[in-house]
């Protein structure tokens, strides 16, 4: 005959079953649900029934353009300390 902490373990991994099985249940289902909304909707995912505001934008004084350097300033970086190969003493 099976102990009575025997019995418990035995349905305390049936319980961890069900709720892992209906969580995969649950993922799949939410998974469908979302991917019908976005199919049924509008394209590029925006929801049917949505508002859009259309306005202008200015860049303003800010945006300034200038010619880069033929050369670029540094031709050689050298790390100013260099520390010792690992394993090394």
């Amino acid at each position: 005959m099976k102990s009575n902490q025997q019995v418990r373990r035995g349905r305390v991994k049936v319980f961890a079953a069900v709720m892992g099985g209906s969580a995969v249940v649950a993922m799949g289902a939410l998974n469908v649900a979302l991917h019908e909304e976005q199919a049924s909707g509008a394209s590029g995912g925006v929801a049917t029934g949505a508002t859009f505001i259309q306005g202008s934008m200015t860049m303003g004084q800010t945006a300034t353009t200038t010619t880069p350097p033929a050369a670029p300033e540094t031709s050689v970086a050298v790390p100013p300390v260099k520390a010792p190969p690992y394993g090394a003493k």
